[in-house]
């Protein structure tokens, strides 16, 4: 990762924001995207969860989180907060927030990981079997989408889902709270499963069985439309940033790629944060439908992001380190160094927050089998990061009839990239070898920097060099063999326990 000094920076300036799961940062970086040091500031938070799969966050309180950080990194920056002409914001996808008809949230935000509606996601599927919502919008009837979480929510609140007027993203609503006008960017609006994936519209058909209109919705616009000015409050607060450009929020999975240097069909971006996600940027929506286990949402309207995503990433690795009541990480991955590959004799579902990709059930939780007395926390370390390497190599497996024929694969996110064992196990997985960018790196908060950047003309192209400073994982051809091995353990695992849940919804 390229960093300068605020007194080298070179002008123009970008200020971006990255409200992930966990935490919201701000930071700066400048016209050669260089991350300008001492600027970032970052506040952590924790979701709120619910017994029955609930997912949701206090939009105010994000929304104050995204000011304070705003607030420090402008104060870091000094006088050369001046020299910033563009905002650019990245947020989480999928998140879907209800509004009163004052524009005052009446619902918390809902998040991708809320399974509560994936019994509406299946009666949807059932109602609906000849509608093709995968062709349609690049996303499948699936708890993820709002289509489910709207069925879910005017089943079990009608009153609440009766008075929203409008339903929006989070990223949506901190513009409509900062500039005071609302609408939705292409790439929020291609993770709601509601926008046509070709007329980048919002479909009326899917809608309609979502049981909302069209004018409950915000407008669409594209990446390069900049927002209204900020309100005269938020001019007063900030007022290094009353001449610079609001630019609409992006999805942080695209704004990942474009980070990552993985814009175009040879590159392929793998990302580890709290959840995990393979994912190409094509200059074209792909001919749909895709392989089953895969999306297609927006960069822009010009630029399809494929790929897949897995709800369980590094929340698998936080959840056993709480469990055994052992904090230190590196301890575990230590111990679990010394367990030969699949050595352990477990075979894990590692499912413990849902399944998105690449089988979209998320009636199965996690599971281990071929646990004995003698198991220690280090070999179920180790099978917990085997087992999410096995999925992604099932992601991998429709990717590769998307992307070039000769690709390289990019790593990036913090989960990951402070675990060489992890990535060398993806490696051996995918059989392909595993470029790892800098563990400092924030890719979402550098990629989004990128887009503004080429938005406002001070660069030509997202697509960038990624240098040569980055460490290569290269596959073991033998250990390869004993994962495909394993791998095939884990799929015959998951479909003995979809029988299981399909005998259960049959009776």
């Amino acid at each position: 990762m390229a960093y300068v000094q605020p007194e080298s920076a070179i002008s123009p300036l970008v200020l971006a924001i990255d409200v992930g799961s966990s935490s919201v940062r701000a930071l700066l970086y400048d016209a050669q995207c260089r991350q300008v040091q001492g600027t970032e500031h970052q506040l952590t938070y924790r979701l709120e969860t619910t017994p029955d799969g609930g997912s949701i966050a206090d939009p105010d309180m994000l929304a104050g989180l995204v000011t304070r950080c705003i607030d420090h990194s402008l104060a870091h920056a000094g006088d050369r907060g001046s020299d910033i002409a563009a905002v650019a914001t990245t947020t989480f996808w999928h998140g879907m927030l209800g509004l009163d008809g004052d524009m005052t949230p009446n619902t918390p935000v809902f998040m991708w990981a809320d399974t509560r509606s994936g019994e509406d996601a299946r009666q949807l599927g059932r109602e609906h079997a000849s509608f093709d919502a995968h062709r349609l919008t690049g996303c499948r009837f699936h708890s993820s989408y709002w289509p489910a979480k709207l069925r879910w929510l005017a089943r079990t609140d009608a009153e609440t889902f009766a008075r929203t007027a409008t339903w929006v993203s989070f990223a949506d609503y901190l513009g409509w709270l900062l500039t005071g006008e609302l609408s939705t960017s292409v790439s929020m609006a291609s993770g709601t499963g509601l926008m046509h994936a070709t007329t980048m519209a919002w479909s009326s058909d899917v809608a309609a069985i979502s049981g909302v209109k069209l004018d409950h919705l915000p407008g669409i616009v594209d990446r390069d439309e900049p927002l209204p000015p900020l309100l005269p409050e938020w001019r007063e607060r900030w007022p290094a940033l009353a001449g610079a450009q609001w630019l609409p929020a992006l999805g942080d999975g695209a704004t990942a790629n474009v980070g990552a240097h993985c814009v175009g069909p040879d590159r392929i971006a793998l990302t580890i944060g709290t959840s995990g996600a393979m994912r190409a940027i094509v200059d074209a929506a792909p001919d749909l439908p895709l392989a089953t286990g895969l999306w297609c949402y927006r960069l822009d309207r010009y630029s399809a992001v494929v790929g897949g995503a897995l709800s369980n990433g590094g929340n698998i690795v936080s959840w056993l380190a709480d469990l055994t009541g052992d904090r230190d990480v590196d301890a575990l991955a230590a111990e679990a160094e010394t367990v030969d590959p699949d050595g352990h004799g477990l075979t894990i579902l590692p499912l413990l927050a849902g399944e998105r990709s690449p089988t979209w059930d998320d009636r199965l939780g996690g599971a281990i089998t071929g646990l004995r007395l003698d198991t220690s926390a280090g070999e179920i370390f180790r099978a917990l990061l085997e087992a999410t390497a096995y999925r992604f190599s099932m992601i991998y497996d429709g990717l590769r009839d998307i992307v070039a024929p000769s690709h390289d694969i990019y790593a990036s996110g913090g989960a990951a990239l402070r675990s060489p064992l992890w990535l060398q196990m993806i490696a051996d997985t995918l059989d392909h070898n595993l470029f790892a960018l800098d563990a400092d790196a924030e890719a979402s908060a550098r990629g989004a920097a990128i887009c503004a950047l080429q938005a406002i003309g001070a660069i030509d192209d997202i697509r960038l060099d990624p240098g040569s400073e980055m460490v290569t994982y290269a596959p073991s051809p033998q250990r390869h063999t004993i994962y495909a091995q394993a791998r095939q353990r884990q799929e015959r695992l998951e479909t003995a326990l979809r029988g299981l849940a399909d005998a259960a919804e049959s009776q």
